[in-house]
């Protein structure tokens, strides 16, 4: 996945928000961890703002699962 895609997926997430919609953005950062590293992941975060939105801090391993820590659980 380009960091463009993922970028545009990302924001439709955080547009609704919600516990179901942090589990979707969970899944496209750990895509963009997997290809592209952790400094690719830390960048969309705070340019998307997920922190504010879904708890997700710079610094987080997403790993696929739906067990990362966030504000949502």
């Amino acid at each position: 996945m380009t960091l463009e895609k993922a970028k545009k997926l990302l924001a439709v997430q955080a547009d609704f928000g919600g516990f179901y919609n942090a589990n979707g953005a969970k899944l496209i950062l750990a895509e963009v961890q997997r290809e592209h590293g952790q400094a690719a992941v830390d960048a969309l975060i705070l340019e998307l703002e997920l922190e504010r939105i879904f708890g997700f801090a710079p610094g987080t391993k997403f790993d696929g699962s739906l067990l990362v820590k966030s504000k949502f659980g």
